[in-house]
């Protein structure tokens, strides 16, 4: 393919005109050596020119000791955050800017090839993943396409560069990689030799790691096209590997459905969640995928409490806020919603009373109880937890007379 297509299709990119832009771009000039903006940064330029970026990625032919020094001449702050591999960032002001020397691979032992700096953009272009993020443009909004991504762009068509397999096997994450890519920007029906390649390669997902597994499936699930990838994971045997356990695509496609602004946790939730998501099961997920303690738990609850019952009184639903807080409960509420509980009618206006409403403390203390002659000690705590119950089955509803009313009324009984 063709590198300089002629046009400057980012010319007028918001990132690109910045001032911050322009003062990085002045200091490397003053290496003379060509550096060009590459990756996300143009590739999602050019499904929306009205997107600006404050995380952008430089290539340069410059080697990174001199690229420190222009930097820092120019009064901009610099991080050597992975000198050994070429790479630092510039921080002019709120922008980043990720510069890296280019490479071609010498010799190649998956992850860790033996690479050297070279001067070449084509031959950096072809260690990237896929056609669609080696593309890149220069300081004038030019565009440089090696390998026919802008037209894969246009057509939804996530396509590896070069040799499929072989850019696997580089670093098996490429599998996730190509899913997530093509839930975000791919269309029906995936690239054959792409789909091909992930199946034959699929047991290489054994090797990653459980925290890049994570980072790639959250964001997979966060994609507008879960759905279509999940399908093209579980028919390349990579879903299975990933999630060795039963998925329900169906529940996560009514969750879409009715509450599309469910998180990639709440996600994974939904396909989680059946009769057989035991707590084991799920325990044994969370810790392949390495997920925080505050996210193993949120998800160890989404996926085994009792849904809530949407027919139930309003104090029900308001005794469940209390219990569970207001998130946990509006999630729960949209899981039992994809069970097919609820319409959306009703799950928006339950929605509205759990974001609405603010839980009241319980009026009732451990010294309301020593008061009235109540020895300290486990059978205090049972007696207030059991007035809580009481209050709490009331809808809430008992003001402080009323419990200690019925706090009397126990302790006479």
């Amino acid at each position: 393919m063709g590198g300089d297509g002629g046009d400057r299709p980012l010319a007028g990119a918001r990132w690109l005109t910045a001032p911050e832009t322009r003062r990085v771009l002045e200091a490397l000039a003053a290496t003379g050596k060509e550096s060009r903006f590459v990756g996300g940064c143009v590739r999602d330029t050019l499904l929306d020119p009205r997107i600006d970026i404050v995380d952008l990625d430089i290539a340069t032919a410059a080697r990174p000791e001199e690229v420190m020094a222009r930097l820092e001449a120019a009064g901009i702050k610099v991080v050597p955050t992975g000198l050994a591999h070429g790479t630092v960032t510039a921080i002019p002001g709120d922008r980043h800017y990720e510069i890296t020397t280019l490479r071609r691979d010498v010799e190649c032992f998956g992850r860790h090839a033996a690479v050297e700096f070279t001067e070449d953009f084509e031959a950096d272009a072809a260690r990237r993943d896929f056609t669609i993020n080696a593309m890149s443009c220069d300081a004038e909004g030019r565009l440089f396409d090696y390998f026919g991504g802008r037209e894969d762009l246009a057509a939804g068509r996530i396509r590896f560069v070069g040799d499929p397999r072989r850019r696997i096997r580089e670093d098996y994450l490429r599998i996730l990689r190509f899913f997530r890519f093509f839930a975000r920007f791919g269309r029906p029906p995936a690239d054959a030799e792409a789909l091909a390649a992930c199946a034959a390669e699929a047991e290489g997902l054994d090797r990653l790691s459980g925290e890049r597994i994570r980072e790639e499936l959250l964001r997979l699930l966060a994609a507008p096209g879960v759905l279509a990838a999940l399908d093209l994971m579980a028919e390349t045997g990579g879903l299975a590997r990933i999630l060795p356990v039963p998925v329900h695509r169906d529940r996560l496609a009514r969750l879409l459905e009715l509450a599309p602004e469910a998180d990639p946790l709440l996600r994974l939730a939904a396909l989680l969640r059946g009769p057989e998501a035991d707590a084991s099961k799920v325990l044994t997920i969370a810790h392949r995928l390495r997920l925080s303690r505050r996210e193993t738990e949120r998800l160890l609850r989404l996926t085994t409490a009792p849904l809530p019952d949407p027919g139930a009184p309003e104090g029900r639903h308001k005794a469940g806020i209390y219990r569970l807080g207001a998130r946990t409960y509006a999630d729960l509420l949209r899981l039992a919603a994809a069970e097919g509980a609820m319409d959306r009618a009703r799950l928006e206006a339950l929605l509205a009373l759990a974001a609405r409403w603010t839980p009241p403390a319980f009026p009732l203390r451990g010294r309301d109880l020593l008061d009235r002659g109540v020895a300290p000690g486990p059978a205090m705590g049972r007696l207030l937890r059991a007035l809580e119950a009481w209050w709490l089955e009331g809808g809430l509803a008992a003001d402080r007379e009323a419990l200690l009313a019925e706090l009397e009324r126990r302790l006479r009984a």
